[in-house]
């Protein structure tokens, strides 16, 4: 595999010294052991399975050999290869086999044996077809978790239709509730509703292999693309179940709290204020010169602010349109609010907080040199994640898996002979 550069693991709370500090070996990752078949595509299933690979789960991603995982070619791509794929594909060995065909579908059920996990994104019913449904994969591995991520699940009435996450975040609400107030429902530019699923996916499987310890049994996990977001969207069908509220669009304020806009600066920057607590809100106030403001009885409450949106907004906007963002930067940090510049991926990139977080960083790419990217997730003080490699090309490492279940050479070139790989 390729030597990339690797997360760096976050110190573990300690009053002794480093220089002070015992040696002591890395420790395995926390997932090391555990084994994924990623059959998926697009994206929530693939993210999942990246999101294990990053704590050392051994990823084998498996795809048609005439047709890889499209995300190769989403997006931007340099020198024809695909960049996307670089994030989504870190820390997978890939293999190519037709699950359709009669040596792919058996080298699939070898390799299910001595797995773990298994995510797939087919429509329901795909697998049967193939004769690899969980009737098949459990009777080769009953410890098996099968994870199905599919846009409306496996069962209703739209079981059956394809399902993306676009749909998901209209389906949800999301877009309803998203946009100004005279505007046409948003859509987010980017893979929102996959990506949360993603992460209630990776949940879901570690929650699966916590029952199986216990009980010895894997099971299949059933993840509607279309649910997740919802979830995430907070109280709403409470609301309308008790009172019939539906929430309506409203642009960058909201309704619980005020003021909690986007402001423009002297210097045509743009920042973020939040005064979520009741606190944050008398300090901003204190700061833009309009204390009196913090004494109004509506004033004790985000509700009873959010009933003065426009005059909030007007104070605190109007102060802030009369300083540059360094300057109101600074003194909202000196007055302890809550303040945030509305930033491009261009300051991301040097953003000193992210710098100290190493939330972005360096991977040495064999095709593409060295190059940058999303870290894992979060810091653990004892058993760390680590990007160990970018997405590799495809079926680059085919003939090092199949030797593993024991294949020769000439088996190999045989299946490929046929089609199967």
């Amino acid at each position: 595999m390729a030597s990339v550069a690797a997360a760096p693991a976050a110190s573990p709370p300690s009053t002794a010294s480093a220089s002070s500090a015992p040696f002591t070996a890395p420790a395995p990752a926390a997932l090391s052991g555990l084994r994924v078949l990623d059959l998926a595509t697009l994206f929530a299933g693939p993210l999942a399975a990246t999101l294990l690979g990053d704590f050392g789960a051994d990823v084998v991603k498996v795809e048609h050999p005439d047709r890889p995982d499209p995300s190769r070619g989403h997006g931007p791509d340099r020198d024809g290869v695909g960049l996307w794929w670089k994030l989504l594909g870190r820390n997978k060995r890939t293999v190519t086999l037709d699950l359709s065909a009669p040596g792919g579908r058996d080298i699939l059920l070898r390799l299910a044996a001595g797995a773990d996990v298994v995510i797939e994104n087919f429509r329901p019913g795909t697998l049967e077809r193939w004769g690899l449904g969980w009737a098949e994969l459990s009777a080769v591995n009953p410890r098996l978790v099968l994870t199905r991520v599919t846009g409306f699940g496996q069962f209703g009435p739209y079981a059956h239709r394809p399902g993306f996450g676009t749909l998901a975040e209209a389906m949800s609400g999301f877009a309803a509730v998203t946009g100004e107030p005279d505007g046409p429902p948003t859509l987010p530019p980017f893979g929102l509703a996959d990506s949360i699923a993603a992460l209630a996916t990776s949940y879901a499987v570690l929650t699966a292999l916590a029952a199986r310890a216990a009980t010895g049994r894997g099971q299949v996990v059933d993840m509607a693309i279309i649910e997740p977001i919802l979830t995430v969207l907070g109280p709403q069908p409470i609301w309308y179940d008790q009172l019939g509220y539906v929430q309506p669009r409203t642009g960058n304020r909201s309704r619980n709290n005020a003021p909690r806009n986007t402001y423009r600066t002297a210097d045509g920057q743009w920042l973020a204020v939040s005064t979520s607590a009741q606190s944050v809100a008398e300090r901003v106030l204190r700061l833009v010169g309009r204390p009196e403001l913090a004494e109004e009885p509506w004033f004790a409450s985000g509700a009873g602010r959010a009933r003065h949106t426009e005059e909030l907004d007007a104070a605190v906007g109007g102060w802030i349109a009369r300083r540059t963002r360094a300057e109101v930067l600074t003194a909202f940090e000196k007055a302890e609010a809550a303040v945030a510049p509305v930033y491009d991926i261009r300051e991301v990139m040097d953003d000193p907080q992210y710098r100290a977080l190493d939330t972005i960083t360096e991977v040495d790419d064999p095709e593409l040199g060295p190059l940058r990217m999303q870290n894992v997730l979060f810091r653990l003080s004892e058993t760390p994640g680590a990007i160990r490699w970018a997405g590799r090309p495809h079926g680059a490492d085919t003939d090092e898996v199949l030797g593993e279940l024991g294949l020769t050479g000439a088996d190999i070139a045989e299946l490929r002979a046929q089609g199967a790989l």
